[in-house]
């Protein structure tokens, strides 16, 4: 057990490696990317058609050259539009902030916002386009909002009889993680787009297969998909195996293994009443307050026994966000064997203790209640927050948390591109 504990720790260390450390250790990276194994065959899946690219900074080739000037720069292809996402094209908007519609100035190219007025690539976005490529770095799981942007230009790609082009990238969770229900009726939104697991184990070539070979893609014309898909990726791979440099799809994952935290942490996030982190030097690894004892919360939660996570007391003031500048006490995480870790369920016995320490805070409290909202969005089912809040038990959520399941991991085969 403790050899297999170690090797953990030392996948872990590698993903928390800064940008490019572990690049320089090796002559070429384990993995190539869709868009490498896309210029090794001479740009043939894109060869005389226009093109209209959905990317942001982690649209990048091993060497960090953008998929923008990889693409602009690629013979008998032309680069007609840019579709920007959350955060910008080329990383240069805040989180949230709208998108504007402008011109990329390396290369002249018309950049259209996904993420301000439409979410969805217009009839006007779409004109002189025969087809429309996807390459962004993802984080596996469902809340993280560039899946919905994928699948609903996917969406109008079809209705508009456009190819859309999937390049291929690893998933940071593996392939084989899936965690949480799917998404009922009335919580679908750009944090739920789909009705697929909280962690659904896919890459994005594969989750586009799956959306459409599943009828998750609304259209009534069918749509032409091409996935170019990884080489050298494996099920099993974490991010930092890949050899590959990461480039922070967002502000707050700024390294690989933050991806590994935000499935455990986001959810209680949207409460606002607790801080994860975001704010300070540990986002998504932390649950703190001004009224934690930070002591006691780490001693309840080892006595838990929860498989493959450790905790710590920890002390800190955010510098920006939740409870700015105030003395916050609280546990900072870590996850030592991530296949036995249930990493969504974590938050939950978190507000579990917290609810039974102090129950003038617990999470159902009127002071949050405005965001039970987006609390019910993310989580996919209002039915949850429903269960949970009646005793702040994860007893009760046990059964609707892992509804479909089993069914999706034998569903989501079908579609594997890796082993």
């Amino acid at each position: 057990m403790k050899r297999l504990k170690y090797r953990f720790w030392a996948i872990v260390a590698m993903t928390m490696l800064p940008l490019g450390s572990l690049a320089s250790e090796t002559a070429m990276p384990l993995v190539k990317p869709g868009v490498e194994v896309l210029r090794e065959h001479g740009f043939a899946e894109l060869k005389g058609k226009r093109i209209a690219l959905i990317t942001n900074p982690t649209g990048v080739d091993y060497e960090l050259k953008s998929t923008i000037d990889i693409l602009n720069e690629a013979p008998k292809v032309t680069l007609c539009a840019i579709f920007a996402p959350e955060h910008g094209a080329r990383g240069d908007v805040a989180a949230g902030q709208s998108v504007a519609t402008y011109t990329d100035k390396a290369t002249g190219v018309k950049v259209w916002s996904l993420y301000g007025k439409t979410r969805r690539p217009t009839p006007e976005m779409l004109e002189g386009v025969d087809a429309v490529v996807y390459d962004i770095q993802d984080i596996g799981c469902r809340s993280y909002t560039f899946i919905s942007t994928m699948g609903l230009a996917m969406e109008e790609c079809a209705r508009h009889g456009k190819e859309f082009v999937v390049l291929d990238r690893p998933n940071p969770l593996g392939g084989n993680k899936v965690e949480g229900g799917g998404v009922d009726p009335d919580c679908i939104s750009f944090v739920s787009q789909f009705d697929i697991p909280y962690i659904y184990g896919l890459t994005p070539g594969e989750l586009a297969q799956m959306l459409v070979g599943e009828g998750l893609i609304k259209s009534s014309k069918p749509l032409k998909l091409t996935v170019v898909p990884m080489e050298g990726w494996q099920r099993s791979m974490l991010y930092g195996q890949t050899g590959l440099p990461w480039v922070l799809p967002s502000p707050h994952i700024p390294v690989a293994s933050t991806a590994l935290f935000y499935p455990a942490s986001g959810i209680a996030g949207e409460l606002d009443y607790l801080s994860i982190g975001v704010g300070y030097t540990l986002p998504f690894r932390t649950y703190a307050a001004p009224w934690i004892d930070g002591r006691k919360l780490a001693q309840r939660l080892k006595s838990l026994n929860l498989p493959g996570f450790e905790f710590r007391p920890v002390s800190y003031k955010p510098y920006y966000g939740f409870a700015k500048g105030e003395n916050l006490q609280g546990v900072e995480f870590y996850v030592t064997d991530y296949e036995a870790a249930e990493l969504s369920l974590l938050q939950f016995y978190v507000m579990q203790e917290l609810a039974a320490m102090y129950p003038a805070h617990k999470a159902s409290a009127g002071a949050v209640s405005g965001r039970f909202g987006m609390f019910d969005k993310v989580t996919g089912s209002k039915r949850i927050r429903q269960a949970f809040f009646k005793r702040h038990r994860v007893e009760d959520i046990l059964d609707l948390w892992n509804a479909g399941r089993d069914g999706f991991i034998q569903k989501k085969e079908k579609y594997h591109l890796y082993k």
